[in-house]
C-alpha cells in the first residue's frame, strides 16, 4: 500500500502492484480448474474462446469507462446510468451485488474443501470434504472473518487481499504448472487424451454448461473500478492494473487446467475436491506428501483474500450509490472507519440463509453447481448492460474526455461491445441447461431456483427504485450528478 499526503490529510492508496494483485486475486480462483480439466485438451478452447469474446472485452471496456469517470463515484452505476438512466444504473450496481453476495457460498465451499484435506489421510479427507455439516459451518466461519476484517477499512483490505494473493492463489498457481510440467519431463503417467481434438463437439449443448462457467471464472475485471478513487493516477495506472491481471489470469487458467488434466483421469474428477487431490497426487510422486496440508492452508488462506476483496467491492459500491438516494437510511449507515455496516450484516444474512441450501441439495457438488450457474446468470445480464453504456455512451458524450480510448474513432468500440455482449448472451442461454456430468438432483429444483432466482432479483431493485424517496439522500453526500443533471458539463 501507497500512503499520499493529500490536502485534507493523509489518504491510503493502492499501489498499480497492489491493485493488479488484488484484480487477479478476485478473478482468478484455482477452484474452477477441476471443472475444465474434464475437457482436456479441448478446455484450452474453451478457455481463448472465453477470453477474446469475454474477458478482453470486458477488461478493455471497463478500463475506458472507469478512467473516463476516474472522478466520480459509482462503478458500474455511474456507467450504466450515463447511457441509460440512473433506473439502468441501480439495476447493474445492483446486480453486480446481489451475484457476489449469492456467490460467496460457492467459492467457500472451496475452502472448507482445502480446510478438510489438512489432514494425513486422503480418504478421512475426501469424506469430511463431503459432509454437508461440516461444508455449512466452515464456509459461514469464513465469510464471517472476512465480513470483520473488511468492517476494518480499505487498510485490512489492501494489506490481507494482496498477501492472501500471493500466497494462496499465486504461488499455488504457479507450483501447479511448474509441478505439472516437471512431471511430465520427468515421466510421469500422463492422463489427458491427447488424441483428442483442440475444437469440442459445440452439437452437445449439455456439455458446454461447465465449459459456460468459464465466463464466471473471468468475471470481477470491472469490480476494481469501484477502487479506481484509490489510485494515485488513475487514469494510467488503473488500465495498466487491468491488463496485467487479464493476460496473467489467462495463463493461470490453461496452464493449471492442463496441470490436473495430466494428474487425474477425467472420469475421476470432482468439482469440489480435485484440485487438492490433484496436488496431493502430486506431491506423492515427487515424495513430499507433507507438502499437501501446507498447500490446503494456502489456498484456504486465498478463499479468504479472494472473498474480502468481493466483500469490501460491490458493497462499497451500492453503499455510495445509497447515499445519493437509492437506498433507505438504513442501508446508508456505517461504522466509525467509514465502512458500509449495515449493507454488511444485511449480506452477511443473505450469505447464511442460503448456505442452508446444503439441507435440500442432494450434494455438495450440486449446490455449488446450481449456486454458480445463477450467479453467472445475473451477472451476464449486468454485463450486458454495461457493453451497451459503453457503446451508448460514444454518442451521448462524444466530447467527454477519455483519457484512456480505445481506437481513435467508434470502431474498435464496437467490435469490442458487440463481442463482449454477444459472447455475454451466449453464456447466458447456455447457464440454463443442466450439466450431463454431475447429479443435479430433480431438473425442477434447478429449472426453478436459476428462473424465480433470476427474476426476483431483476424485480426487486426495480422496486426499490421506483419507491424511492427524497429523503433517502444523505445531505453529506457528495455523488455528482449525470451529465445531463449538470449543464456545465455539456
Amino acid at each position: 500500500m501507497n500512503t499520499q499526503k493529500g490536502s485534507a490529510g493523509k489518504t491510503l492508496k493502492l499501489s498499480v502492484t497492489t491493485l493488479a494483485i488484488m484484480n487477479i486475486t478476485a478473478v482468478v480462483s484455482l477452484r474452477g480448474l477441476p471443472s475444465e480439466a474434464v475437457y482436456g485438451l479441448s478446455s484450452a478452447f474453451y478457455y481463448l474462446f472465453a477470453a477474446i469474446v469475454f474477458l478482453i472485452p470486458t477488461a478493455m471496456v471497463a478500463a475506458e469507462l472507469a478512467a473516463m469517470f476516474s472522478d466520480k463515484q459509482g462503478g458500474v452505476f455511474r456507467w450504466v446510468g450515463e447511457a441509460f438512466g440512473p433506473r439502468a444504473g441501480f439495476l447493474a450496481i445492483w446486480l453486480q451485488w446481489i451475484e457476489s453476495t449469492i456467490w460467496y457460498p460457492t467459492v467457500l465451499t472451496f475452502g472448507a474443501v482445502s480446510l478438510a484435506f489438512i489432514g494425513i489421510n486422503d480418504a478421512s479427507d475426501a469424506a469430511l470434504a463431503s459432509n454437508k455439516i461440516f461444508t455449512l459451518v466452515t464456509v459461514l466461519a469464513i465469510y464471517w472473518t472476512a465480513t470483520l476484517i473488511a468492517l476494518k477499512g480499505i487498510g485490512w483490505v489492501g494489506k490481507i487481499s494482496k498477501w492472501g494473493g500471493l500466497i494462496g492463489t499465486i504461488i499455488p498457481a504457479a507450483l501447479l504448472i511448474v509441478l505439472g510440467i516437471i512431471y511430465i519431463a520427468t515421466g510421469g503417467h500422463n492422463y489427458m487424451d491427447m488424441n483428442q481434438s483442440f475444437i469440442p463437439d459445440l452439437t452437445k449443448l449439455d456439455n458446454l454448461v461447465l465449459a459456460s462457467s468459464i465466463f464466471l471464472f473471468y468475471a470481477g475485471m470491472e469490480m476494481m473500478g469501484v477502487h479506481v478513487m484509490d489510485v494515485n493516477n488513475p487514469s494510467r495506472n488503473y488500465p495498466k492494473a487491468i491488463i496485467i491481471g487479464s493476460l496473467a489470469t489467462v495463463c493461470i487458467f490453461i496452464l493449471g487446467t492442463f496441470a490436473l488434466g495430466v494428474i487425474i483421469p477425467a472420469k475421476d474428477i470432482n468439482l469440489t475436491q480435485s484440485l487438492l487431490i490433484g496436488f496431493d497426487n502430486f506431491f506423492k510422486y515427487f515424495h513430499i506428501p507433507w507438502a499437501g496440508p501446507v498447500i490446503a492452508i494456502a489456498l484456504m488462506f486465498g478463499v479468504l483474500a479472494s472473498v474480502l476483496t468481493w466483500v469490501a467491492g460491490p458493497s462499497k459500491g451500492i453503499y455510495t450509490v445509497g447515499k445519493a438516494g437509492y437506498l433507505p437510511p438504513f442501508f446508508q449507515k456505517s461504522n466509525n472507519n467509514g465502512v458500509q455496516r449495515n449493507i454488511l450484516l444485511v449480506q452477511g444474512g443473505i450469505v447464511t440463509l442460503l448456505s442452508l441450501l446444503f439441507v435440500v441439495m442432494p450434494s455438495v457438488q450440486s449446490f455449488y453447481q446450481i449456486l454458480s450457474q445463477l450467479t453467472i446468470l445475473l451477472y451476464l445480464i449486468m454485463y450486458m448492460l454495461m457493453f451497451a453504456a459503453a457503446i451508448s455512451l460514444r454518442y451521448k458524450m462524444k466530447s467527454a474526455a477519455r483519457p484512456f480510448r480505445l481506437g481513435k474513432g467508434n470502431a474498435l468500440m464496437w467490435i469490442l461491445g458487440i463481442t463482449g455482449f454477444g459472447g455475454s448472451l451466449l453464456a447466458f442461454v447456455l447457464s440454463f441447461i443442466p450439466p450431463g456430468q454431475i447429479n443435479i438432483g430433480n431438473t425442477t429444483i434447478w429449472y426453478s431456483v436459476l428462473i424465480i432466482g433470476c427474476v426476483l432479483m431483476v424485480v426487486i431493485p426495480l422496486i426499490i427504485y421506483s419507491r424511492r424517496k427524497p429523503s433517502w439522500r444523505d445531505p453529506s453526500s457528495d455523488f455528482a450528478p449525470f451529465h445531463w443533471e449538470n449543464k456545465s458539463t455539456e
